[in-house]
């Protein structure tokens, strides 16, 4: 499944890239052209980031990469800041 998500991925990010490109060298009596890359470079820069966040967690999940910095957890966390 991580393989599928790593192809919608990398082509998102070509279309994101590709319409980008249409959109910023339409001539602007094309207004047509350029809304429609505009939308099209924005759905591929939306599900770009959304495959690419579903590649990080699951790669933290499974142990592929680190997990992010983080405090340790102590034995009084959960009483911190609760009034007693």
């Amino acid at each position: 499944m991580q393989k599928l998500i790593a192809i919608v991925n990398v082509i998102a990010w070509a279309g994101f890239w590709s319409f980008g490109y249409l959109a910023l060298s339409a001539n602007v009596e094309n207004t047509g052209q350029m809304v429609i890359a505009i939308i099209l470079a924005a759905l591929g820069g939306g599900v770009g980031m959304l495959a690419y966040f579903w590649l990080v967690r699951h790669s933290e999940k499974t142990g592929y990469a680190k997990r992010p910095n983080r405090a340790a957890k102590r034995a009084d966390d959960e009483t911190y800041g609760k009034v007693l």
